[in-house]
Parts: C-alpha cells; structure tokens; sequence
C-alpha cells in the first residue's frame, strides 16, 4: 500500500501538518532544516509520493505552467527552459512545454491549449508583432501571461528580455575596432521586436564611427540556419564591394553564413569576418569558433518563472519587467580585415 502522510508522521514522532509542510516545495521552509531532512528521509524509505491532483484541488491550482516556445532546435532555447524548469520545480510546479514552430496559428492553438488545460500560468517566448491583442485578451481571461525573450511593446504584459539595442551596438562597435569599414547585417524577421532593436543598435553605432553598412535588401523568414545560408548567398551575390564583416542577429544565421561563406569559396574570417548573437551551446565548438554577443539564458528562463508565480500567488498584483544587459564574446570568427 501507499505511504501517507499519517505513516510519514508516525515514523518521525511529529504531527502530520508539519510532515504536510515538510514536503511541500512551497511551505518546507516554515520547517526546521533538521526536522525537515529526517521527515524527508523517512518520506523516501517509506515510498511516499504526495497526492499532487489533491494538493492542486485544495488551493485551486493545477501547479502546472506552458510553456511555449517557437523553435526547440535552436540551441538557444534549452538553457533558457532549464533556467524556467528548475525555478518552477523549486517552487512545486512543473512546465508543460509546447512548440509553435514560429507560426502564428500554432501559437494561438498552443496557448488556448494550455489554458483550456488550466494552467496557472503562461510563459512565452515566441511572441511576433501582432500577438498583442490576442494575448491580452487571453490574460484577461484570469490566467497570467509572461513574456521572455521577445517582448511586444504597447501592451501591458511583463517581459523579460536582453538589451538588444546595446547588443546591436557593441556588434557594431566591436567590427569597428577591428579595423572594418564594408560591414553588412543579416536582419531577422521584421515583426520580431529583438531583431529591431539589435538593427537599430548597429545603426546607432556605424552613425557615430562613421560606417556606412552595406545596402542589403534581404530579411529572413525564420531566425534558422537554412535562412542565415541563403541571405548570405544573398548577400555575396548583389553586394559591390563585398562586405569584410557581416553581423547576423542570431547564432543560427551566423552558423548559415558561414555554410554560405565555404559554399561562395571564401573564409572566415580571412575573407569575410562573422559575428553572431545569443552565445548559443555549441558555438564555442565551430570551426572557426563564433564570436557572438552573449545574453543570460539561464537567467531569463529563471526571472520569467519568478514573475509567473508572483502573478500566481499574487493575481493582478503589478510586477516589473526585467531587461538584462549584453555581453561580448570574441572568437576566432572575428578578426581584422586583410590588407588589399
């Protein structure tokens, strides 16, 4: 048979409301730490598992929160659903993760999806120019909705995002310094606020060191690898002269810029410097390794999961957006051009 609580409290000679509270990853710290680690240790050998489905009727919640994300192969993503999962599991929720493949009708489905399922919350962080109404009006339905990674300016929902205006703008100043003045940007898609702010950032900085980015018509469709190749086949073929750097606006397209770069006969960064932005897994690895513009993963999954469970315990109650800053990270794929 089961363990319950009673057995629990039995074993250790202390009431079943303290051994309640012992388990309970959201009240174990009204316990004393050492009556807490024997409870939790007779707990284990006894085979105690808590009635979760009970737990969620009596305080009226499924401790559970979606989590939707666009694309799970980027390798951004994962540090960032770690620093999510491990935050909620502290506090006794678990994520429930779904992918929209960045398409506006996946997106919508998901999250309905997941409020029909009544999860506490809703973290997002795939969100598109356009999703405003419809997310407001979903969070107006009584279940939180927070933003990470991609915030959407003019509504009031709370966001936790990197400063990418800077991040264009240590990109650019960075390729600067090394001595390049024929710099071309691989833009991700317009209605994606991050990629703004990042394109607007480097036209801030090529404005005060007198650069001239080279004109470039091209905008991807997706943030993808096969779209970084194919701007950057793009790029080779209509740029004159060509470019001896090129910022892509995410590690993605910077990994397809260099396929497209080998693919042209050139290489980085001897004929064309690459610098990407995320400081994804992995990256650190390429050949040559890719210097890029780091921002906290981790600690955006971690602050986005604080702020759902805040407007869990606390409905309505007015929380901050939280905005972290860039970080340069220079590799071996950025170096100063060769002389002609």
């Amino acid at each position: 048979m089961t363990a319950t609580l009673r057995d629990v409290a039995r074993a250790t000679g202390v009431h079943p409301a303290t051994v309640s509270r012992a388990l309970d990853p959201g009240k174990m710290w009204l316990v004393k730490p050492d009556t807490r680690a024997k409870i939790q240790a007779a707990a284990r050998e006894l085979g105690y598992r808590a009635d979760v489905v009970a737990r969620s009727l009596r305080r009226g919640q499924t401790t559970t929160v979606g989590v939707v994300v666009p694309d799970l192969g980027n390798l951004f993503i994962p540090p960032v659903l770690r620093g999510i999962a491990n935050t909620l599991e502290r506090h006794g929720f678990v994520a429930v993760i779904s992918e929209t493949q960045d398409d506006d009708e996946r997106l919508r489905i998901s999250v309905e999806n997941l409020l029909s399922r009544r999860v506490d919350a809703v973290i997002l962080t795939g969100a598109r120019a356009g999703h405003g109404p419809l997310l407001e009006e979903l969070a107006g339905a009584g279940r939180p909705i927070v933003l990470a990674i991609r915030a959407l300016p003019g509504t009031s929902l709370p966001a936790v995002t990197t400063d990418d205006f800077s991040g264009g703008y240590i990109a650019c100043r960075h390729l600067a310094h090394l001595g390049h003045r024929l710099i071309g940007q691989l833009p991700g898609p317009a209605d994606i606020q991050p990629f703004l702010d990042r394109a607007a950032g480097f036209a801030q900085a090529a404005r005060e060191t007198g650069i001239e980015p080279i004109a470039f018509d091209g905008v991807a469709l997706h943030p993808t690898v096969t779209e970084g190749r194919r701007l950057m086949s793009l790029l080779l073929e209509t740029a004159d002269p060509l470019p001896t750097a090129v910022f892509a606006h995410n590690d993605a397209m910077a990994i397809g810029a260099m396929d497209g770069l080998r693919a042209a006969g050139l290489r980085c960064p001897d004929d064309v410097s690459i610098l990407g932005y995320n400081d994804s897994p992995l990256v650190d690895h390429f050949d040559p390794p890719l210097s890029t513009i780091r921002w906290p993963s981790a600690e955006i999954g971690r602050r986005a999961a604080e702020l759902a469970i805040e407007l869990i315990e606390e409905p309505g109650r007015p929380v901050a957006s939280s905005t972290f800053p860039p970080e340069l990270v220079p590799r071996a794929s950025t170096a100063p051009p060769l002389l002609a």
